[in-house]
Parts: structure tokens; sequence; C-alpha cells
């Protein structure tokens, strides 16, 4: 090989070794670069501009449905016989003693409170507790005022009289057994069967006619795990009644369902209260109530609102907004939602810096 050939040969690897130093050069001149420059500050780093800080309102809420829903229970069994002639109450009234809540043959039939049922007729020197239930009444009507002592005597044969009189059937001084529903309580909300007691429905007796329900329906919402989580105790509920009136609910209750995985918010009225009021005869008896509803996830707060894109937080936990000249005036948020927060120790009127196009 001649000293030219040699020569040729070596170039290639004199080439690589430059240019293997050229690489480990770059290599540790981007090191030197990376340890030696300091980190940007972030908020210098990013475009920003300006927004004013002004009075305004912070609030957030989701719509949903509740349900509202009676649970009627029997309480107490038709004993007449013949043809319903009238209806007098509707499903959800109140009922005290001696209400009417129909009629068969033109004979009015009342309730009256009573934990034995009626079953037999009531005249002149019965006993029993039946006969003590029927003076009850009859002193809330204003009719007896004699003792309950379950005595059917002269006093009280009187004040049957005299109840007949004012229901307009004759006066015989007895009580039959289908004159008169004996519940467990009164006052109370009644629903009658529907299918059973109807103008023309002919009865033969031992119907389960009368229902009673609750001091309210129930009302319940239900939703998702995820939608759960935005309702606590204490969560309000606006719900829109099936007569475009507003009734406002609290959450007091979830109640997970495995089967589903859903849950479901039980409401309540504010202290306890009935959420319907003296308006729950809008809700239907039977079947649920399908209302709208608006969930306040987070209730109204006016004051200094900004754009929580324009809250900041320092290594120390601080939230700060950034003023015009660059320095963090620290604040108390409030209240957020939707982007927007209520905020305390910064006036009415200063610019802040978001992120944003430069100005």
């Amino acid at each position: 090989m001649t000293a030219a050939d040699r020569g040729r040969g070596r170039w290639p690897w004199v080439l690589l070794g430059a240019a293997a130093l050229v690489g480990v050069g770059a290599a540790a001149g981007w090191a030197v670069t990376t340890v030696l420059t300091p980190a940007e500050d972030v908020l210098e780093s990013t475009p920003y501009t300006y927004v004013s800080v002004e009075p305004g309102e912070v609030g957030a809420s989701i719509q949903l449905n509740t349900v509202a829903e009676w649970t009627p229970v029997p309480v107490g069994a038709n004993r007449a016989s013949g043809v319903v002639t009238g209806v007098t109450v509707a499903a959800g009234d109140e009922v005290v003693q001696g209400s009417t809540l129909y009629s068969v043959d033109l004979k009015p039939v009342v309730v009256a409170q009573g934990d034995v049922p009626a079953f037999r007729a009531i005249g002149q020197d019965a006993e029993g507790a039946d006969v003590a239930q029927l003076q009850t009444m009859l002193v809330a009507r204003g009719f007896y005022t004699g003792t309950v002592d379950g005595k059917a005597k002269a006093g009280t044969i009187r004040a049957i009289k005299a109840w007949q009189k004012s229901l307009g059937v004759p006066q015989t001084g007895t009580v039959d057994a289908g004159d008169v529903i004996y519940v467990p309580t009164l006052p109370t909300r009644v629903a009658l069967d529907e299918e059973l007691i109807f103008r023309g429905a002919t009865l033969t007796g031992g119907e389960e006619a009368v229902q009673g329900l609750p001091a309210a329906p129930a009302f319940e919402v239900p939703v998702t795990e995820a939608q759960a989580t935005m309702m606590p105790a204490g969560t309000r509920v606006q719900i829109s009644s099936p007569e475009g009136s507003e009734w406002a609910g609290f959450v007091v209750e979830q109640k997970p369902e495995p089967d589903t995985g859903n849950v479901i918010v039980a409401l309540s009225g504010d202290g306890g209260a009935v959420i319907c009021a003296d308006q729950c005869g809008q809700v239907p008896v039977s079947g649920e109530a399908i209302l709208k509803s608006r969930i306040v996830t987070q209730e109204t707060v006016a004051g200094l609102v900004v754009p929580s894109a324009a809250l900041v937080t320092g290594a120390d936990g601080q939230v700060a907004v950034i003023d015009e000249d660059g320095g963090r005036v620290p604040v108390t948020v409030v209240a957020a939602a939707k982007g927007m927060s209520v905020v305390e120790g910064v006036g009415d009127g200063t610019r802040v810096r978001i992120p944003g196009e430069g100005t």
C-alpha cells in the first residue's frame, strides 16, 4: 500500500472522530445551558391580559327531577250496603271527627277516630269500646256533653238523634254499623279507593275503601353517584309544583341503590317542615309526580368578582391576584362557580392579570 493510500485510509476515521467530538461538545453545551440557565417565571413567561375587579354574583345549579309520592295505607272498611249516591271528600283532603266521606242510598257515611272497627248497630243500652268511640265523636261535634263511659244511656241517645237531624237522616237514635268508619288517627288526610267508591258504585260491605295518607308526600331525587357528590346534606332544591308555584326542599339523606349504582336523595322542608305546606293536595295521590327541580350546588353570593383564572397560589398556600404593577395582592375566596370567584382583599376596579394574549 502506498503512502497516498495509507493517507486516504486514515481520513474517514479522523472525520468520524471529529464528528464524535463535535457531538460530545454539543451535548456538554446543552447540559451546561440546562443546568446554569435559571427557570422561567411562569407568570412572566405566560401571555396575559388584564380585567377589572367588579361587583357581581356567583352561583351554580343543575336541573334534575324530584319525585313526589304519597304512601297510602288502608285505614278503614266500608260497612254500608247499597249504591254510592255521592262522594264528598277528594283524594288528599284532611278529615276530622264526623266528616262525611261519601253517601250510600243518600245516607252519609262519616269518619270517626277509634281502634275498634264498626261491627254492630249502637242503640239504647249498648255498652263497649265502640260506644265510647261514638260518644267521643259526638262530643267533638258538640252534640254530647255527658261522660264518655261506653254506655249508651238516655244522654247518648239524645245526642245521636241530634246528630242524625244535622245530617238530614231519620232520627232513630240508633247508629248502624255502616254509618261510621273508624280510623286510628284524626285529623288525617285520606283517599278513597276510586275503583270501589264512585258515584253509582254498588257496595255490599267489607270493602277496604278508605286509605290514610301521611302528613305529606315523600320527596326524593334519583341521581347518579357523580351527581350525589354535588348534593351534600343541606343542599337546597327549588321544586316546581304541579300548579306552577315553587317549593323549597333540602337534602337530608342519601340512600345508595346497590342494584343500580344510583343514589336516592331524600328531601325535607326547612327545619323538618313539610315541603308542600298547605299545597300538598296538588300532588296526585296515586302514582308518582315528576316535578322539575333546580339543585343549588352553589348558593348565589354577591361581592367583588374576578375570573378564577386570575387567582394564583404561592408556595405558602396564600391565594392572590397579580395587579398591573406585577404585585401580588392576597385575597380570600368567598365563593366560586362557573369559572368566576367572589373575593375579598382587593379593591373595586383593580385591574388584575389573567392568562391570555398580551395587550
